[in-house]
């Protein structure tokens, strides 16, 4: 499944979302839950994350877990129904993991489903890219594109001229 980008906010293609930007990774009646590349973004740098406890049960839609950055305190909401099985332990002692990779270290918790078929009733990763695309073109008020990962063009550091780089010493000399 393909990835996308919208602006500089990455949805993971082999995911399903939330229009509160959570997403779902499914694996064997169990989905597995955190937050998008874009929520993360709008939080700014986590501080704390208050975890559900094990056994927990939880509706579509309940608070599953609340997180603290240094702009504010969101909760995240739970995508699906049935019973917390298991949390991240290491966003105790490391909440910022949530903030380097929200797709993968820095899931929140993983839910056994009670009806599978809830998952139906989320987005896929193409539909989230389109609402995610709404709401920038909203707040930059202007269009923006969805593009697929592969077909970024990133240009290496090497490549940029050395007066770009921003590392001038007070001599006026470009330092490597």
């Amino acid at each position: 499944m393909e990835d996308f980008y919208v602006e500089d906010y990455l949805v993971k293609g082999d995911r399903y979302y939330t229009k509160e930007h959570e997403w779902v990774r499914v694996k064997n009646g169990f989905a597995e839950v955190g937050i998008t590349d874009y929520a993360q973004k709008q939080l700014g740098d986590i501080v704390y994350v208050d975890l559900p406890e094990k056994g927990k049960e939880v509706d579509a839609g309940d608070t599953l877990a609340n997180i603290e950055s240094v702009k504010n305190v969101a909760p995240v909401y739970a995508p699906v129904t049935g019973t917390v099985a298991e949390v991240n332990e290491d966003l105790k002692d490391e909440p910022g993991i949530i903030n380097d990779d929200p797709y993968e270290a820095g899931w929140i918790a993983v839910v056994e489903m009670k009806d599978p078929s809830e998952i139906e009733d989320l987005m896929t990763a193409q539909d989230y890219a389109e609402y995610l695309k709404e709401i920038v073109e909203e707040e930059k008020e202007e269009e923006v594109e969805i593009k697929e990962e592969e077909l970024i063009e990133t240009e290496s550091i090497e490549e940029l001229p050395e007066e770009d780089l921003g590392y001038e010493d007070t001599h006026g000399e470009v330092s490597k």
